[in-house]
């Protein structure tokens, strides 16, 4: 089974790329993030023609997430359990049955910026979330995994310039922290089980040549339970993506599953 989490920043904007990267790329399942869309507004017909079952949680203009499947889904639940009045659309869980029943939980975790203040405290807050959900689903002892952009540079070696995201809310030390905490609980963080080092990103500013410059952030991730992780046979990113015409400022970031 062979999973992308790609963050297509606008669904509208970003349609033909990202119709003409499904075609090439062929994931079993794609989990989208920045649809910028409202569910019904969602070109699903496209995209089911071309195999694909399709889940939005979606919120007009911003945020907004999804899962495209050529497997059967079930079990198909939006939002991120834990606070009621979260109107944000950032969360979306599926079991996905191939080989295995494998349980997808799409992410599109809050950017956080300017940091200290209001959004920060809600980008704490909804991690806090996101780990009492990670301890269920370790609880079930079933493979599991969330992906998506998590707007957190894990570490140095994740950013080309470190210097210059030190205070920015995808790194300051609560934030790695947070992540840690959840990486810590006892899952794989997929990437990082096959590559180690720097130089590797996911995502490139549209701003002062930042591609050309490869001057870039890895911030789109995949953790695995332990049973997931059994299955992972490797991940990595596809980067050239980001080179082609009319680009999300992401790229896509695969996992390939025995499964």
């Amino acid at each position: 089974m062979k999973i992308a989490t790609f963050n297509i920043n606008g669904i509208k904007a970003r349609f033909q790329a990202f119709s003409d990267w499904l075609d090439e790329s062929a994931p079993d399942v794609a989990i989208l993030q920045e649809i910028k869309s409202v569910d019904e507004n969602f070109p699903r017909e496209h995209f089911e023609d071309k195999g694909y079952s399709v889940h939005t949680h979606g919120q007009k203009s911003f945020n907004g997430v999804a899962i495209l499947s050529k497997l059967p889904l079930e079990d198909i639940t939006t939002g991120l359990p834990g606070d009621d009045d979260d109107e944000q659309a950032r969360w979306i869980e599926a079991t996905v049955m191939g080989e295995k029943a494998i349980k997808i939980c799409g992410l599109y975790l809050p950017n956080g910026n300017p940091a200290p203040g209001p959004k920060y405290d809600y980008k704490l807050a909804w991690m806090q979330r996101l780990q009492e959900r990670a301890k269920l689903l370790l609880a079930s002892e079933e493979p599991a995994l969330m992906a998506g952009d998590y707007n957190i540079i894990p570490q140095d070696e994740d950013a080309a310039r470190p210097d210059a995201w030190r205070d920015d809310a995808l790194a300051r030390p609560e934030s790695r922290d947070a992540y840690r905490r959840i990486l810590n609980l006892g899952f794989t963080e997929a990437f990082r089980a096959r590559t180690q080092g720097g130089g590797d990103y996911s995502f490139w500013d549209y701003q002062a040549g930042a591609w050309n410059r490869n001057d870039g952030i890895r911030i789109d991730h995949f953790l695995l339970t332990p049973q997931c992780a059994d299955l992972l046979n490797d991940s990595w990113i596809e980067s050239d993506v980001r080179g082609r015409e009319k680009p999300s400022d992401h790229v896509p970031v695969w996992v390939d599953l025995a499964a």
